[in-house]
């Protein structure tokens, strides 16, 4: 196997076409530098590099070789730049985790805030519901998730990230529109209900019926994503719970009413990590959170 110290004698002996000049250019003697580039011919298999009295040239094989032998020494000196960069955690790969949720309210703005502080980190996304977070992270699989509560603080740190309102979704001519005041309990008496599910989004589910008692009686759907929830709203199925960013989805045939109640920040949303992960990148994200005022931290 050939060595650095082989290309770049080659690499200086072909753009000097001299062997004395690339001597000096490398601070050797001639006689190391002849057998430096006969041990790379011979590792190769052909010749490199012709040579007489009068001149010094590439053969054809030669000047192919020169231009990957270029690159095998910007990749080498690059290696450690790169190696120490990702050590602080400004390059490399950072893997997260995020609800369906966040993809259309606050993950556009992370990540802007994250092309501007870490922007030779390569950022690997993968929808997962929080639970799915929990276990990719307790798994090695992911490195920060978008999460929502609870929160395992033994194993978990977190950072506050958005709090939003839990507002009412009901089709644009529904009665309930028609009401100067916030949607209390008592308005919901007999009104078809989609609601979550109690096993696939049980954060919403708790959210829903500790804010406003349900009659279960008028649940007519069980769905798990607000999508496919604001969706059946639209088409007149019944109303629904959702965040207050589900009026950025732009569904056509849908009202957001305010909630009594204290609902103005009932919905959490929390970048998680494990307590011992070791990706310096996460600091970094930490960081620029901090920097731009993004939620706030809630460390344990």
């Amino acid at each position: 196997m050939f060595t650095l110290d082989q290309i770049r004698s080659f690499v200086a002996v072909a753009e000097e076409l001299h062997f004395g000049r690339a001597a000096q250019r490398l601070h050797m003697t001639q006689p190391p530098l002849s057998r430096q580039i006969q041990k790379l011919e011979k590792t190769v298999g052909v010749h490199l590099i012709e040579r007489d009295n009068r001149k010094v040239s590439l053969t054809v094989a030669g000047t192919a070789f020169l231009d990957e032998a270029r690159k095998l020494l910007v990749t080498a000196d690059q290696a450690p730049l790169t190696a120490q960069r990702v050590a602080r955690g400004q390059a490399g790969l950072l893997r997260m985790g995020f609800t369906a949720a966040s993809g259309f309210s606050v993950l556009g703005e992370l990540l802007t805030t994250m092309s501007e502080h870490i922007p030779d980190v390569e950022i690997d996304l993968r929808e997962m519901v929080t639970r799915e977070q929990h276990e990719a992270l307790n798994a090695g699989e992911l490195d920060v998730g978008l999460a929502r509560p609870p929160v395992d603080l033994d194993q978990f740190s977190a950072h506050l990230l958005q709090t939003e309102a839990l507002q009412l979704a009901v089709p644009e001519d529904h009665p309930l529109t028609e009401l100067d005041r916030t949607i209390q309990g008592r308005d919901l008496k007999g009104v078809p209900l989609i609601m979550y599910s109690p096993i696939k989004a049980r954060y919403f589910y708790d959210l829903a019926i500790r804010h406003v008692p349900i009659q279960h009686g008028n649940v007519v759907h069980t769905v798990s994503q607000i999508l496919t929830m604001v969706s059946l709203v639209a088409a007149g199925r019944g109303v629904a719970f959702v965040p207050e960013s589900a009026a950025r989805l732009g569904i056509g045939g849908v009202r957001h009413l305010p909630l009594g109640g204290k609902t103005d920040e009932a919905v959490e949303l929390h970048v998680i990590w494990r307590k011992d992960q070791r990706n310096p990148a996460v600091r970094q994200l930490m960081d620029a959170l901090a920097e731009n005022r993004l939620g706030d931290a809630r460390e344990a």
